[in-house]
């Protein structure tokens, strides 16, 4: 190995009194909780970095307090372990956290797919579940020192899961008899407003709720009033589902299909979601005019306004295209 790819890490080599046991294991899940593994007994390695540092004079400083000694060295390996090999354990020991999540998140998305009609209840329970399930693997992710192969599956997962979640928690919370009912209501999304949010007010405005009025929130797990209806925020009545932008779901739920429309959607879907799905020729000219306007507009309400005489355009742009070419 070339001394430029050699790796500097922190040894913390420790001795911690017998008794009382609970210290012992106090101590081993302290190192547990940094990411730190074991090269052999009471012995333990982490790549040499300022937050390890820290983290291991820490726990020198706890184990002195306990009764115990503890020596913290910087080390460079020259014989027998390698530093491939020691990687190796970093990454096996974060594939045994990863595939946990991965197996708890299975449990749960087969519960979701598996309720055909969940009550509200069952959907608070499952979603704090899934934040639990989150919040883990973030703790995993800030001690993933050398991205190990397990971690994609977790993160792929926990994604697929929170999209059945916001769907079945839709399905539970939005009667047909609200879909149908949903002209002069507040329509609430967050802040900052982009593509396709800006697309989403002016197709509610224009075709869905003529009197709708909007309300721009900070908070994304926002609780609706009782004539409020949200769009594109956590836990939505109308959000991404699957693949689609929210523009596109507002299309499909509302039976929108026109051929402007549709155009719309594709380029808005190309933006937003950034998968170039649609290869739309016409988005790169449309992307660089909402970035624009972004940049020149103050408050949410300009956006929206600015960004609906755009869409304005385009709509009729399409419109006219479809009739010359009908």
């Amino acid at each position: 190995m070339n001394n430029q790819d050699t790796i500097k890490w922190l040894l913390l080599i420790h001795q911690i009194p017998p008794k009382p046991d609970y210290f012992r294991v106090k101590i081993w899940r302290r190192l547990q909780k940094i990411g730190a593994v074991a090269i052999k007994q009471s012995v333990y390695v982490l790549p040499d970095n300022a937050q390890s540092h820290e983290d291991l004079l820490w726990i020198v400083k706890e184990i002195d307090e306990g009764g115990g000694t503890a020596s913290l060295s910087r080390a460079v390996f020259l014989e027998g372990l390698s530093d491939g090999q020691i990687k190796a354990l970093f990454q096996a020991a974060r594939d045994a956290d990863y595939k946990k999540i991965v197996s708890e998140t299975k449990s749960l998305i087969k519960d979701v797919e598996q309720a055909s009609d969940p009550s509200r209840t069952a959907v608070v329970k499952t979603k704090k579940e899934l934040s639990r399930l989150q919040k883990r693997f973030e703790e995993i992710t800030a001690t993933d020192f050398f991205y190990a192969p397990a971690r994609e599956a977790a993160d792929s997962i926990l994604t697929k899961c929170n999209a059945l979640l916001r769907e079945s928690k839709s399905k539970s919370t939005l009667t047909p008899k609200a879909l149908r009912d949903v002209r002069e209501h507040v329509w609430v999304t967050r802040k900052e407003i982009y593509v396709d949010r800006i697309g989403c007010s002016w197709l509610i405005q224009r075709f869905i709720d003529p009197k709708a009025e909007f309300k721009f929130v900070q908070n994304e797990k926002y609780s609706p009033g009782p004539n409020e209806l949200r769009f594109d925020m956590f836990e939505a009545e109308f959000t991404h589902k699957g693949n689609k932008c929210t523009f596109e779901v507002l299309a499909d739920t509302f039976h929108l299909a026109s051929e402007p429309v549709t155009a719309i959607a594709e380029i808005v879907h190309d933006i937003d979601l950034k998968d170039n799905k649609y290869r739309r020729s016409e988005k790169d000219g449309i992307q660089a005019l909402f970035s624009g306007l972004t940049i020149t507009c103050t408050s949410d309400e300009e956006r929206l306004t600015r960004g609906a005489a755009i869409l304005d355009e385009l709509y009729a742009y399409f419109q006219r295209r479809n009739t010359m070419m009908s």
